[in-house]
């Protein structure tokens, strides 16, 4: 299984390719536009952000919902051998075409190592196993290699090991709530019975859900921008990821999983 170290942003050991590569537009998460490719002009000379304390009163709350799941460091240590873009300005292309992909590697990379961390899943532990070993022989390569993924195609290998494991998890919960892709924007669901539901690429942009319990709620895609969660329950929920947190609007009685972290913004 990954060492979910590996699987964690650590900007120290990141060439700040998200603040390079990645372009933004102005909007209530991004203050200015900017190309990609182009740095942000609060990037500091040691790849550090100079207003880091201060980003979401300065209008980068983009920012802090960002989480790159280890590709910045991957990338930067691993597919680049540590030389940064400044260093080695020939680089620059293929490194920040590098970061999307890798992020996406490394996102199935972590919903594959959740799935086999899951007693429910045993029955496809080997299949799981399998899958991370080749992800990971992929990940570990060089530039050429990265590049030449075909991401999709990598989805929808990956897929059928995430819906088994969403549906071993929740069947095991004695409940099958189906409310995959549903469209919960500004929804008022304080208090809501979620558990076991399938929330699955569920927009729930801004919804309500104070109090909510989501116990063994599969979360994988689901859009959670702005959504107020504050004394939900998300102990046992499934496939919920670090950016999905940053996005919303939680406190102290907010439960995570062991596994992810209470943003500062809370």
């Amino acid at each position: 299984m990954p060492d979910r170290r590996t699987l964690t942003t650590d900007c120290t050991s990141c060439f700040a390719l998200c603040c390079v590569a990645l372009t933004f537009t102005a909007s209530a998460d991004f203050a200015i536009d900017k190309r990609a490719g182009d740095p942000c002009p609060n990037l500091l000379s040691d790849f550090r952000c100079g207003i880091h304390d201060r980003l979401r009163p300065k209008g980068f709350a983009g920012c802090t919902g960002y989480d790159c799941v280890g590709a910045g460091q991957q990338v930067s240590q691993v597919t680049f051998g540590g030389r940064s873009w400044r260093e080695a300005p020939e680089t620059r292309e293929r490194m920040f075409a590098a970061l999307p992909v890798m992020r996406h590697l490394h996102e199935l990379l972590w919903y594959l190592a959740e799935a086999r961390s899951l007693a429910a899943t045993r029955e496809i532990h080997a299949d799981l196993d399998a899958e991370i070993a080749e992800l990971e022989q992929i990940t570990a390569g060089d530039a050429d290699a990265v590049l030449a993924i075909d991401v999709d195609a990598r989805r929808a290998q990956v897929n059928p090991l995430l819906v088994r494991t969403s549906e071993l998890v929740r069947t095991g919960a004695g409940r099958k709530k189906d409310r995959r892709g549903a469209d919960l924007i500004g929804a008022k669901l304080a208090g809501a019975d979620l558990r076991s539901t399938n929330l699955r690429g569920a927009c729930l942009i801004a919804a309500d859900l104070r109090g909510a319990d989501l116990r063994r709620a599969d979360l994988i895609g689901a859009d959670l921008r702005d959504a107020d969660v504050r004394g939900a329950d998300f102990t046992d929920s499934i496939f919920l990821t670090q950016s999905q947190v940053n996005a919303t609007r939680g406190d102290a009685a907010t439960k995570l999983p062991p596994r992810l972290a209470r943003p500062g913004h809370w």
